[in-house]
């Protein structure tokens, strides 16, 4: 992508006040969001719990932005109908927290979401390379995944390039999205290593980051 103003702005709920939703829902809107990005979290797969069903399905009925829903779970594939029931529009879970991923891939395209696949910054871009041409989206992790607010890592960008490349080269068609310690100081190298999504938090609602 590589221009600023071409790239699909997708807030992570993570970093809004939980005790007026709406209100950064309307913030949101207001400024540039096309996506809303929720991280899903169980306690297990990460050391933290965030919401789940009840929160997505309130707000999915207040918005037609995209949902974006970013799974840090063990067994994903047990959520699969009972988000697209919630309003998800993408469903993205990670690498390593399944092993048949394809076959969860099918699952969730069958469902009638799109299906997004990601990794924690540890885990390298090859293990993605026999699914990439199956999935909606790429999930690249910039921090280590579990807490809002921690500092982009700068060896992710390689990553972002990496998947960039081989999107051309085997004509895939996945966006490629960047989650974590995106802000007005770095989103412009993210954007030029090839991202098309980015997921910003604690930037876009202190208003550092806005579209």
């Amino acid at each position: 992508m590589g221009n600023m103003g071409s790239y699909i702005l997708s807030p992570s709920l993570l970093s809004a006040n939980f005790a007026n939703l709406q209100k950064d829902l309307a913030y949101a809107q207001e400024n540039g969001a096309q996506w809303l990005h929720f991280d899903v979290m169980d306690g297990h797969f990460v050391p933290n719990l965030t919401f789940g069903l009840p929160v997505i399905s309130a707000l999915r009925n207040l918005t037609s932005l995209v949902f974006d829903v970013h799974l840090m779970v063990k067994n994903p594939a047990d959520y699969v109908d009972t988000f697209k029931r919630a309003g998800a529009d993408f469903f993205t879970f990670h690498v390593e927290a399944e092993t048949h991923v394809d076959r969860l891939i099918h699952a969730i395209k069958d469902s009638g979401m799109k299906a997004g696949i990601t990794f924690v910054p540890s885990t390298p871009v090859s293990a993605l390379i026999p699914v990439l041409p199956l999935v909606d989206l790429v999930l690249v992790m910039s921090v280590n995944p579990g807490f809002s607010g921690q500092k982009f890592i700068p060896y992710c960008l390689e990553k972002i390039s990496a998947l960039a490349k081989i999107r051309q080269e085997r004509g895939a068609h996945f966006l490629l999205s960047v989650d974590g310690g995106i802000n007005a100081s770095n989103i412009q190298s993210v954007l030029d290593a090839g991202c098309d999504v980015v997921v910003s938090g604690s930037s876009f609602f202190s208003g550092d980051l806005r579209k």
